[in-house]
């Protein structure tokens, strides 16, 4: 049996290298072409616990209680749904090492809710200490214990890791990387000035750290022989922490990063077609020859892996409900049209607490952000 290892950064959308963009990620553009890129990729909701959640039970938000973040109340309604419990359940030793936004606050190491998902080892160190714009030395901390954690196992039965990086979630590193020149960067979708070429450099800081991250634990795998019999995931789960990107059901929202290494196929694929984070539930379980739970919405892209022109599906869901305000949203996007709905008729302006705090929101609220129209069907 397989091997399985999920990678995922936080509020990363595809701002990585093997995307086109000047990302200095050579990591993840390594493990792209052992693998298969997925270009059109995208996650049910554009918030954190709704993206995750819905994509490791391979059910929507709505169907699976999780409508809002898990740090403001919101749970599954069956935990045993969860990836890591059917595969607890199926033989698998299942291990979290960093974040998980599905149970509680994502830095709570309560091994109890997190057995709870699924999960039976908890080797997730402790964030006290680190300041926030710091947290991509936490992601090196867990990234070392987990190697150390696979130097050091003897079992021999298969296992299923988690390991979640902070990174590229807000607040960026306050110092941008020596190898980065603010000056001469194109900052995406946004006038380029000091303030928001400041800000890119300073996510580009973040997703550099999350990489050299990812490289530690694909070495490991590599120096230890786990690469022919291991199955990686690499994934995010939304678009960045911007205005119009995050929160918002346009593709800057819920277009995702998802790289799928399979040890014998799909070696430097590249996958035009369109692929839901539900999908990723079926997958798993074709790949690893286990039977695919009734309660799973999605579709297995694994033939993918050898044909780029298969399909699967016509058009993908995604939706809004709740992240720091109530805001009921829903699009349907098919390779050509995209439908979004909005509920509130009520209110005919941007959902600004819903935005994430940061320069550029700074730069735009003081330019009119705060009056901008926003059209209720697009």
């Amino acid at each position: 049996m397989y091997n399985l290892i999920y990678i995922n950064t936080h509020d990363t959308g595809r701002f990585i290298s093997p995307y086109g963009y000047q990302v200095n990620t050579p990591a993840l553009l390594k493990l792209a072409k052992e693998g298969t890129l997925f270009t059109k990729a995208f996650s049910v909701s554009p918030t954190c616990s709704p993206s995750r959640a819905s994509m490791l039970t391979s059910t929507l938000p709505h169907v699976n209680g999780m409508l809002g973040l898990a740090q403001r109340g919101f749970s599954l309604n069956n935990p045993k749904q969860h990836l890591a419990a059917f595969l607890s359940e199926n033989g698998y030793e299942t291990v979290l090492c960093g974040i998980q936004h599905e149970v509680s606050w994502y830095f709570d190491v309560d091994k109890g809710s997190l057995h709870e998902i699924g999960y039976q080892q908890v080797l997730t160190n402790s964030a006290e200490g680190y300041k926030k714009e710091e947290y991509h030395l936490w992601d090196r901390k867990n990234a070392e214990t987990l190697s150390a954690w696979l130097r050091n196992r003897k079992s021999e039965q298969p296992f299923m890791i988690s390991y979640g990086l902070h990174s590229t979630h807000r607040p960026y590193p306050v110092e941008v990387a020596d190898n980065i020149d603010e000056r001469y960067i194109k900052p995406p979708y946004f006038e380029s000035n000091a303030i928001t070429r400041k800000d890119h450099a300073q996510f580009l800081t973040s997703a550099q750290y999350a990489d050299e991250s990812i490289k530690l634990i694909l070495d490991t795998l590599e120096e230890l022989g786990l690469m022919n019999n291991t199955i990686i995931l690499f994934t995010t789960d939304h678009g960045v922490a911007l205005p119009f990107h995050k929160c918002t059901l346009r593709d800057a929202g819920i277009g995702v990063s998802m790289i799928f290494r399979h040890p014998t196929m799909g070696h430097g694929k590249v996958v035009d077609q369109l692929v839901s984070h539900l999908d990723v539930f079926p997958t798993i379980c074709e790949a690893l020859g286990l039977a695919v739970p009734d309660y799973v919405e999605g579709k297995s892209f694994l033939k993918m892996l050898e044909d780029e022109e298969y399909r699967i599906r016509d058009e993908i869901y995604a939706q809004v409900n709740f992240h720091t305000s109530y805001e009921p949203i829903r699009c349907v996007r098919t390779e050509r049209y995209k439908y979004v709905r909005y509920f509130d008729t009520s209110w005919d302006k941007l959902n600004l607490s819903n935005i994430d705090e940061g320069e550029p929101k700074d730069y735009l609220l003081a330019r009119g952000l705060r009056d901008m129209a926003m059209r209720k069907t697009e």
